[in-house]
């Protein structure tokens, strides 16, 4: 087993008002006790609901982070969040290239230039990279996330890679119920870490599996040697859930 601490990411995606997100950090901060968390734990809201979570989870274990991020400082973005507003919210980073986004439009490029942005501002970034099923039946996985690993951590000359953590997610198995297997999820990371290591410092960041996570299949996959933490979606939305999830880490 590495030295790398597991990292525990609840991403609510579009639920949960500001105050619903109160409510639910009173909730999860009692299931996890006053003792010491073996995981590093962060949990994503949606914008509206970064400050409120920030506030409720101040001077605790569980870190928030923002959901997406845009690379300029400010201008004409309408809809879009700097980085500078993300730590002005209290929050302590971001996800960046969630498959979802990416769906939406967001391209490798813009993932690349939104990563260091939010390093540069001091945040910390959590890069999603996954295939769908076409890409997996069609044996394209390794080829497919290759590229995206290059493109998002070429530009990464000198930064700090402490920062920085890669969520692998199948898109396949997001919210689908279907999960990769143990062995699929472990032979997969193992790819990420492998490219990775040839852009950044492969052995130091922490690569996660993302994908229908719940209680049950938690253990099994971070016990795998080159997962160190969970990607957690609907799962993550009930605060005893995700408790058992942080626990199984």
């Amino acid at each position: 087993m590495s030295d790398r601490r597991p990292l525990v990411a609840g991403n609510w995606k579009m639920h949960k008002t500001g105050a619903e997100a109160t409510e639910y950090a009173a909730a999860l901060l009692a299931e996890l006790g006053d003792g010491p968390v073996e995981a590093e734990v962060a949990v994503c809201p949606p914008f509206t609901a970064l400050q409120p979570a920030a506030a409720a989870f101040a001077g605790s274990q569980v870190a928030v982070l923002a959901q997406a991020v845009h690379e300029a400082d400010a201008g004409a973005h309408t809809g879009e969040i700097s980085a500078g507003m993300i730590a002005a919210t209290g929050a302590a980073g971001t996800l960046v290239g969630h498959s979802e986004r990416r769906a939406a439009g967001e391209t490798d490029a813009q993932v690349a230039v939104r990563v260091r942005a939010a390093i540069d501002a001091g945040l910390s970034v959590i890069l999603c990279v996954g295939e769908s099923l076409d890409q997996r039946e069609a044996g394209e996985t390794e080829a497919w996330l290759t590229a995206q690993l290059r493109a998002a951590l070429t530009p990464f000359e000198g930064v700090h890679e402490e920062r920085l953590s890669i969520a692998y997610e199948p898109i396949w198995a997001i919210g689908t119920g279907r999960t990769a297997t143990p062995q699929i999820a472990q032979e997969t990371v193992a790819h990420v870490r492998a490219v990775s290591a040839g852009l950044i410092d492969g052995e130091r960041v922490r690569i996660l599996y993302g994908g229908s996570v719940k209680p049950d299949n938690a253990s099994e996959l971070m016990g795998q040697k080159d997962i160190d933490g969970v990607l957690v979606g609907g799962a993550s939305l009930d605060a005893a859930s995700f408790a058992a999830i942080v626990r199984a880490a």
